[in-house]
């Protein structure tokens, strides 16, 4: 596996529900998670990106201070789980900064994604390499930028007896499909994730998620609602495909609402479950028939509602978290090991994307190298 040591991932998703940080020892044919953490986002810091994320114009000023300030909570980050474990940055290797992503749009013809959170900042603060801007470079080859975790999965949940696929539901939700026997992997977002429902709840409920589903269990989806949901072209486009908050918002959904008034709050946040279970599924019944295995992990792993409703839908293909496999990786953390290993392949000179996912024209070694260096 190249060169071993000990790298941190840093990862923050489109649900913004925190900055998941985890130290991992990777050496030879062994990934160890050593500890992780959830830093959260201040308040007044989360609401301004939020405002950002779900528009489409950011003055300079704007763009500059976000940028500053995510770098310094990335780095409150990294230095916190480096204290919780007694381990000095001297033995870190690297800094795997995912970046908080502001905007999402690989169609042509300008195609691009723009995270921020300077990793400059983090390099200073921290006294480590850190390895960014690890989406552009696959754009640059063609391909969607995302999703980029397909390789890690493929090297860490791969079988090869079992039809596996790797769902990550986070904001947006991402399948890495797994046949058994090494043949081609697969990987694309499948749409919206927790991003709906947490804007709903939080519009609605004054709450930033439906914990365990609990709202949208009290309510029913609406067939009408969910049927026009469903008409959305992305859903019926052919991978590689990538999406993002930006395109599914609370703009997105109230502009489907207004076709279907006076449906109670509760019955939409089911219909909104229902419509990432059944986009979802649609997906892996479409381009992973054969599947036996679905590992679930993100955020989206602790709602058992639309867990139980994944289920039902994917029947008899077992239904489970990351964890419930040997040598499984517990569903919170996954994403943030990933930007560790994939951090590592950059030092290491490797290519981390997966054509056969993103669509890039061919591997490439993503990212750029941001070098602590000597002080002098």
């Amino acid at each position: 596996m190249g060169t071993p040591g000990y790298y941190i991932g840093l990862m923050s998703g489109t649900s913004m529900d925190g900055i998941d940080a985890a130290l991992v020892n990777i050496a030879q044919e062994r990934m160890e998670l050593l500890h992780s953490i959830s830093h959260p986002w201040p308040a007044p810091l989360k609401n301004r990106l939020q405002a950002q994320a779900s528009g489409d114009t950011c003055t300079l000023q704007e763009y500059g201070e976000l940028d500053h300030l995510c770098a310094q909570e990335f780095a409150r980050a990294a230095e916190a789980l480096l204290h919780a474990t007694g381990i000095p940055s001297s033995m870190i290797r690297a800094i795997g900064s995912h970046g908080q992503t502001l905007y999402h749009q690989p169609k042509p013809p300008a195609p691009f994604t723009l995270q921020i959170g300077d990793p400059n900042v983090i390099a200073e603060r921290t006294g480590i390499t850190v390895v960014a801007d690890l989406r552009r470079r696959d754009m640059a080859a063609g391909g969607q930028g995302a999703p980029l975790v397909p390789a890690f999965h493929q090297a860490v949940f791969s079988s090869p007896e079992k039809n596996r696929v790797i769902l990550n539901i986070g904001g947006i939700a991402n399948i890495t499909i797994l046949p058994a026997g090494g043949n081609p992997v697969r990987g694309f977002d499948t749409g919206p994730g927790n991003c709906l429902m947490d804007r709903w709840c939080q519009k609605q409920q004054g709450l930033p998620y439906d914990k365990d589903g609990r709202w949208a269990h009290q309510g029913e989806a609406n067939a009408k609602l969910l049927h026009t949901l469903l008409q959305d072209e992305y859903f019926h486009a052919s991978p590689p495909k990538s999406t993002g908050t930006e395109y599914f918002s609370l703009d997105w959904l109230e502009s489907k609402l207004e076709r279907h008034p006076n449906i109670p709050g509760r019955n939409v946040q089911a219909s909104l479950l229902a419509l990432t279970a059944s986009t979802i599924a649609f997906a892996i019944q479409n381009w992973a028939k054969d599947t036996e295995e679905v590992l679930v992990c993100g955020g989206g792993a602790h709602n058992q509602t639309l867990v139980s409703a994944l289920s039902d839908r994917l029947s008899p293909a077992l239904v489970a978290t990351t964890d419930s496999i040997e040598g499984g990786i517990q569903p919170d953390w996954v994403e943030a090991i990933a930007f560790a290993w994939l951090a590592k392949q950059t030092l290491d000179g490797m290519p981390g994307n997966l054509p056969s996912a993103t669509g890039a024209r061919h591997p490439v070694i993503l990212g750029g190298i941001y070098s602590a260096g000597p002080v002098y």
